[in-house]
């Protein structure tokens, strides 16, 4: 559980008492730069696994925003070993600008949900490149048994691992409307169990779900400051082609947030969140040939360096609303 955060002196002008490389938030790239003493790259892995919400376990549909892809279309081709998806993208990534190092990070559908010893395989193929400093692995609460965290804890012994889990939101309502097959207990039960074995832990939420408001977001934020996780991906809710969300779209029965709206949001996400938070991902770009809504959100650049300025403009911070609470 994260402590309040205790800021180096008292600051009532409202200014950032901490500086992340001059970004008003913890930064993934601050992290990596502190921890591996550089810039630190992802490669984006497929290990050629379903999810049991896609299987018939849970469900057949899978849940109600992710595309066809498993959530892994910038992922590299199940067709190649793990060594050649590696080799594949460090030659397009580094022939752009030079780079020593990569996080290898499994991304499409759930990446424990096999038997263990094809796990083992490919983790271990994946840890043991020489280009890679770290193991990220995205998975469900659900679908990490004991044999699961007994090989994780076993990797970590070699290279860092960390572990992405998809909450997205904690309003059971909502996690029924789109399907997520699992109760908030689950996600709880399974941080507990990966912390124990001091795995990191970084949470998928999505910002603008339907039916939420502002407060339901932020009461997710909130919760999540009382977990002992080590970061969080705040994600735009995208409307894919191909999805059960984008026939919901089609039908009028929700609003993607407009740019204005989700940036107010996503600031006040950032200031409720704790300092020691790590955000690896702010808004996220669907694919450009399936994304249906919010089309602005494909200019990701753009989006960013707004947010950057509302925040200056603002004064805000992460963990500013959490100091004023003191």
């Amino acid at each position: 559980m994260h402590q309040a955060p205790e800021y180096p002196y008292e600051n009532p002008a409202g200014s950032c008492p901490v500086r992340w490389n001059e970004k008003p938030y913890h930064s993934l790239d601050f992290m990596l730069r502190e921890r591996f003493g550089e810039k630190v790259y992802k490669v984006t892995l497929n290990g050629g696994m379903t999810c049991p919400n896609r299987d018939g376990k849970i469900g057949r549909r899978g849940c109600i925003f992710c595309s066809a892809g498993g959530s892994g279309d910038f992922a590299a081709d199940a067709s190649l070993s793990i060594t050649e998806q590696i080799n594949s993208q460090i030659a397009l990534l580094s022939a752009k600008r030079p780079i020593r190092k990569y996080i290898a990070y499994f991304q499409a559908y759930t990446n424990t949900y096999a038997p263990v010893d094809y796990l083992r395989k490919i983790f271990t193929e994946a840890l043991r490149h020489p280009s890679i400093v770290a193991l990220s692995i995205g998975t469900r609460p659900d679908c990490l048994g004991p044999d699961v965290l007994a090989l994780l804890d076993s990797l970590s012994r070699e290279k860092p691992v960390w572990v992405e889990l998809g909450l997205q939101t904690i309003h059971e309502k909502t996690a029924q409307y789109i399907r997520r097959g699992y109760p908030l207990s689950c996600f709880e039960q399974a941080v507990r169990n990966l912390r124990a074995r001091h795995l990191d832990v970084i949470v998928h939420t999505i910002l603008g779900l339907p039916g939420e408001n502002s407060q339901d977001m932020l009461a997710t934020m909130d919760y999540l400051n009382h977990m002992d996780i080590q970061g969080i991906k705040l994600q735009l809710l995208h409307v894919l082609a191909g999805t059960d969300l984008a026939e919901e779209y089609a039908r009028g029965v929700f609003q993607v947030l407009d740019r204005d709206d989700y940036l107010d949001l996503l600031i006040d996400c950032l200031e409720h969140l704790d300092p020691s938070i790590v955000i690896h991902r702010m808004t996220g770009d669907g694919p450009s040939d399936l994304l249906i809504a919010p089309l602005w959100a494909s200019r990701k650049r753009e989006v960013l360096n707004l947010v950057h300025h509302r925040m200056k403009e603002r004064g805000s911070f992460q963990g500013k609303a959490l100091q004023k609470r003191r």
